[in-house]
């Protein structure tokens, strides 16, 4: 089984707690709003990681990364983008088996015409009194990718 980590919204913040829950994990996804080099640096010591810039990611740094980007993972084909309304303007390749995405600061599974959407929430500073999250991705060997949304902190 390959599971993978799924992180956005962390607005410059690595949280211990977060850290904790993606440990042995192998490969991270952040989808965008990273906030500092240093976030992904941090996530780097925990695995591999394919991140994209989202609209908070701005100086010279952020030009390091991608606003999309697909990611082959095990069986299964990643498109990552920041802001799900995007996919409007810019669909996602053809072949894709889940769509990951950041933005809204809430935590959303939900799976249309046999491809998963994945939005892992915020685990960056609070806003909105949102729960703060994030998610894994199981795939196990039949290819089967089981999404789990973890809070890390309620209030």
């Amino acid at each position: 089984m390959l599971k993978i980590g799924v992180i956005s919204d962390t607005h410059g913040l690595l949280r211990p707690e977060a850290e904790r829950c993606l440990a042995g994990v192998a490969h991270i996804i952040h989808a965008g709003d990273i906030g500092a080099t240093e976030v992904i640096d941090g996530l780097r010591l925990i695995a591999p990681v394919t991140a994209i810039r989202g609209n908070v990611d701005v100086g010279s740094w952020a030009h390091d990364y991608p606003e999309t980007q697909t990611v082959r993972l095990g069986s299964r084909s990643f498109h990552i983008l920041h802001d799900l309304k995007q996919l409007k303007q810019r669909p996602a390749p053809d072949g894709i088996d889940a769509v990951i995405s950041g933005h809204s600061h809430v935590a959303q599974v939900e799976t249309a015409g046999g491809i998963l959407y994945l939005n892992p929430g915020s685990a960056g500073p609070r806003r909105f009194k949102l729960p703060i999250t994030l998610a894994t991705l199981e795939l196990d060997e039949g290819g089967e990718l089981r999404p789990v949304i973890h809070r890390l902190l309620d209030r």
